[in-house]
């Protein structure tokens, strides 16, 4: 790879919805492969 010599910047903004604290829900179900 060599040298490197950069550096990288990343900006993450996060905000909560309305209804809540933020809290992230996945729905898993046993008719949804994977899911």
């Amino acid at each position: 790879m060599g040298n490197s010599n950069f550096v990288d910047y990343v900006k993450i903004f996060c905000r909560s919805g309305h209804g809540g604290g933020g809290s992230a829900h996945f729905h898993r179900s046993r008719s949804i492969s994977k899911g």
